[in-house]
């Protein structure tokens, strides 16, 4: 069994009980499934729950090289030379990471809001990036564009692999 779920700002990733946010089991009703891979409670979006251990081993380890597809608001509005870093590998100082498909995007059409909202500057713009990486290491997202001086304000993960977040509202689960 597969399940896609969006998982919203605060929600932590696991099914017992949080002492301050959310969790996993006030949205999934499910028995005996669990996350392939995860995400922080800060960030949003695709979460895959499965009851098959093969199957959630395949989608969250590297060495398969599923690609997860994230849309990152960043603060700042980085050049095409800025981005470069992250398309050749970043050194975070623990690792290098592996090159990332990078690109400007719009705001995403039927982003929901998010709550709380992001720390906006009026004087400094806001940019929507899409990172495109086969790796997932802890806050891996984040650390990348905060070195190249491009802190991402909300991090969101649209896909992983084909399995998308198309039609699927935050807190929301579909069996595929």
């Amino acid at each position: 069994m597969i399940l896609l779920f969006n998982k919203p700002y605060g929600v932590v990733c696991q099914f017992s009980k949080h002492e301050t946010h959310q969790t996993l089991k006030d949205y999934v009703t499910v028995p005996d499934v669990y996350a392939a891979g995860r995400l922080d409670t800060d960030s949003e979006g695709l979460l895959i729950l499965t009851d098959d251990g093969r199957l959630q081993h395949r989608i969250s380890h590297p060495r398969h090289k599923e690609f997860k597809t994230y849309w990152a608001q960043v603060e700042g509005d980085p050049s095409e030379a800025d981005l470069q870093p992250l398309r050749t590998g970043v050194d975070l100082g623990d690792f290098i990471t592996q090159a990332a498909q990078v690109r400007r995007i719009a705001e995403p059409a039927n982003l929901w809001p998010r709550t709380p909202p992001i720390r906006e500057r009026k004087a400094i713009p806001t940019t929507w990036l899409e990172i495109k990486i086969s790796e997932g290491k802890n806050r891996q997202v984040r650390r990348m564009t905060g070195k190249i001086g491009f802190p991402t304000l909300r991090l969101i993960r649209y896909a992983i692999g084909n399995y998308t977040l198309d039609d699927l509202a935050p807190g929301s689960w579909k069996q595929v």
